[in-house]
């Protein structure tokens, strides 16, 4: 590790909504590293450069979708083994499954709750450290 990063985790947060990335800062900055990324392209091109412990990813954002990039992550040997929670609007069952079934670990709906996110992502990156 060079002298920029500490050992804390570090998780990627992706969503086009600034408001929705403050409020997971807020969340999450004092137990981990943080990243943000706006766009699916951005992302993607964030986990390359960083390999981010666990990634935090919007469903619906313009053009291409938070399945988009698990798709795109699930099929790369080098970040398949990253894992995704969705957060998202998206609140129907299908929803969910379509997550799931993508490889997602888990999945957070909005309006977050802080307590929810907090534990969701402390539990996969113990299991997935």
């Amino acid at each position: 590790m060079n002298g920029f990063h500490t050992d804390k985790p570090h998780v990627l947060l992706v969503d086009d909504e600034p408001a929705n990335l403050q409020l997971l800062r807020t969340i999450l900055s004092e137990e981990y590293r943080l990243s943000f990324a706006r766009s699916a392209d951005e992302a993607l091109e964030l986990v390359a450069q960083e390999a981010p412990d666990l990634i935090l990813l919007d469903v619906v954002m313009p053009q291409r979708s938070g399945y988009y990039v698990c798709r795109q992550l699930k099929a790369n040997p080098a970040t398949s083994a990253i894992p995704v929670i969705f957060v998202s609007a998206l609140t129907e069952a299908a929803d969910q499954r379509t997550g799931f079934s993508m490889g997602a670990v888990g999945y957070l709906t909005k309006p977050i709750n802080p307590a929810l996110v907090r534990e969701q992502v402390r539990d996969h990156l113990r299991q997935h450290a």
